[in-house]
């Protein structure tokens, strides 16, 4: 079970190779999934903020399972940030960047990792003092290669790249020294979700393990 204590973007890169990224449609699919991934040796959720019940989705994690740390992705505004707070997340996670976006996210609390497409996107979130950001959309925006040329001037920075990463190309981004875990879909099916098949979503999560740096 995780304490009150604050917890850091660092720590959330940390735990696992892969971050799942995860959109409910159906609030009472939302805590036997997340018992369904810590059975896997996954505790860090990020609940994309893309359904009307997402919101009540954080909320029931926060509550029922207390040995996972639930986030809240798609952060976009500081009323995101407000109100995934309130529902219980942990943790933020933007698809893009604003110096806005990072107040809100610390005035409430919220470990953020900054989405970044780009040099002068790094820079932006490096001088309000993040250095763990996630590479979004990973595949589309260069993939390894990007990571490869960003090692050099950006060597004090680590990224979470999700968007088109998978299970057949997620070891080829974590094989990269400045790639902490990556953001996947895969872990969380819609087909699972729909049969409440949670044997399935443990499998995932504990295969996933085998990809660990």
């Amino acid at each position: 079970m995780f304490d009150n204590a604050r917890v850091s973007a660092l720590q959330v890169m940390q735990d696992a190779p892969v971050i799942p990224v995860i959109v409910l449609h159906d609030v009472a699919h939302a805590v036997p999934m997340a018992r369904a991934l810590l059975a896997g040796g996954i505790r860090m959720l990020e609940v994309t903020l893309r359904t009307p019940q997402a919101l009540a989705s954080i909320e029931a994690i926060a509550r029922e399972v207390p040995q996972a740390l639930v986030g809240a992705g798609t952060v976009r505004s500081r009323a995101d940030a407000q109100a995934a707070s309130m529902a219980g997340a942990r943790f933020a996670v933007s698809p893009g960047y604003t110096t806005a976006l990072g107040l809100a996210c610390r005035d409430v609390g919220l470990a953020l990792l900054p989405g970044v497409a780009s040099g002068s996107e790094i820079m932006m979130a490096q001088e309000d003092g993040f250095t763990e950001l996630k590479f979004f959309p990973a595949l589309q925006a260069g993939g390894t290669a990007m990571l490869k040329a960003w090692s050099g001037p950006f060597f004090d920075v680590r990224f979470c790249p999700t968007g088109g990463v998978s299970r057949d190309n997620a070891a080829d981004f974590l094989a990269l020294p400045n790639v902490l875990c990556v953001g996947g879909s895969w872990l969380v099916p819609q087909e699972a979700l729909a049969r409440g098949d949670w044997g399935r979503i443990t499998a995932l999560a504990r295969d996933c393990q085998a990809l660990r740096r």
